[in-house]
């Protein structure tokens, strides 16, 4: 289906979607089941906390050298490849006895989605019409904020209940399906031609694609600060029980938020954009200044509005910078994400050893107006000129 077409092909963006929920629910879960992995396998829980990012790092090694080398590939075959990997990984986290072997697991998975979230973007453009590229990416990336609101709870409760095990051993059996789904209904397309394409060097320095990988940094940076430390948090606030109930209230907003974003993203994307950090920062204040219920959950919902458009916005952003080389812009941002996704999960482990839960809101209040700062003025409907 070419972008000429007048209507999205929604069951293939549906299918990407599902590819995105597998993604983010591999990378997120561990969040949740901190406890019950650490206790299991033996390590503290900041030492736990290292599954994501470990997972991280496999992106962040892989998103743009896979990319490039995978660039002539046909698309559907990349995608397929990068399913199976969740399914490989996520399997053998199921079944190991061994801390190691769990972070070679995570390592794979993390190969796999720093391979997939580079061609997410880039295929969903191509299953719509160019004027609704943004309501495209906005279905595609929908499963972000499904694994975040329905997923992630309903995986922690599962593994609360029955063993985190059998939390990823049905990741790894929903990989399996959605490949068989992608082989069957997934429209294929062809890779670059590789004469005339740009190098790596030439799509960095394509104007405004510096400026939103910064901020893509600093954003994500900051979330991850928050959300792989989210149980500790919330048990210094004296609500410990209450974790898969906060993560559904954040999920819950994600879940409007990414609704609100398809529908403004095409015309409006330095004003989503610039929202999404504003209500992160009033997340972030509230959870560095008050320990109640109601703060904590407001919170959890302004941090929701603000997060769960994002991975649409920075992407679309990028899309737009790059044209005919998206798909390795997508890698530099996916890249960008993963390495803020490890220097979450490492610098929030640092401050919960030395500082206490106390100083995460605060690190992520500064992220966020680094990132604030990194938006650049920009003419209407990008980010930058």
């Amino acid at each position: 289906m070419s972008a000429a077409h007048d209507r999205l092909h929604r069951g293939g963006l549906i299918a990407l979607g599902t590819a995105g929920f597998v993604t983010i629910l591999t990378e997120a879960l561990p969040a949740g089941l901190l406890p019950q992995i650490g206790a299991d396998l033996h390590v503290g829980e900041a030492f736990a906390g290292q599954w994501v990012s470990v997972y991280a790092l496999g992106s962040l090694a892989a998103a743009i050298p896979l990319t490039n080398a995978t660039r002539h590939w046909p698309r559907r075959n990349v995608l397929l490849a990068a399913i199976l990997g969740f399914a490989l990984a996520n399997g053998v986290t199921a079944m190991t006895e061994s801390f190691t072997v769990s972070l070679v697991a995570r390592f794979v998975g993390g190969v796999s989605a720093g391979l997939l979230w580079a061609l997410l973007a880039g295929y969903a453009v191509r299953l719509a019409p160019q004027r609704l590229a943004g309501r495209a990416m906005a279905i595609a990336m929908a499963g972000t904020p499904v694994a975040l609101s329905i997923g992630i709870p309903a995986g922690t409760v599962l593994g609360q209940w029955a063993g985190w095990r059998l939390a990823f051993a049905a990741l790894s059996g929903i990989a399996i399906v959605l490949a068989g789904w992608m082989r069957l209904r997934l429209p294929d397309f062809p890779g670059e031609e590789p004469a005339g394409r740009p190098s790596l060097r030439e799509v960095f320095a394509l104007p405004g694609l510096r400026p939103v990988l910064l901020l893509t940094l600093c954003f994500v940076l900051a979330h991850n600060i928050l959300y792989t430390y989210i149980a500790p948090l919330l048990a210094g606030a004296g609500l410990a029980g209450q974790t898969d109930r906060v993560l559904l209230t954040f999920g819950i907003a994600g879940l409007a938020s990414i609704a609100v974003t398809g529908a403004l993203i095409d015309r409006h994307l330095r004003l989503m954009t610039g929202l999404g950090i504003l209500l992160f920062v009033g997340a972030a204040v509230l959870l560095g200044t008050s320990a109640t219920a109601l703060a904590i959950y407001t919170a959890a919902l302004a941090w929701g509005l603000g997060f769960g458009g994002a991975a649409t916005l920075f992407q679309t952003a990028s899309a737009r910078a790059a044209g005919n080389a998206a798909d390795v812009a997508q890698a530099m941002i996916v890249t960008a994400w993963n390495l803020a996704i490890a220097g979450g999960a490492f610098m929030g482990g640092a401050l919960l050893d030395r500082l206490g839960v106390t100083a995460l809101p605060w690190s992520a209040f500064a992220l966020l107006l680094v990132a604030g700062a990194a938006m650049p003025k920009g003419r209407r409907g990008t980010l930058s000129t």
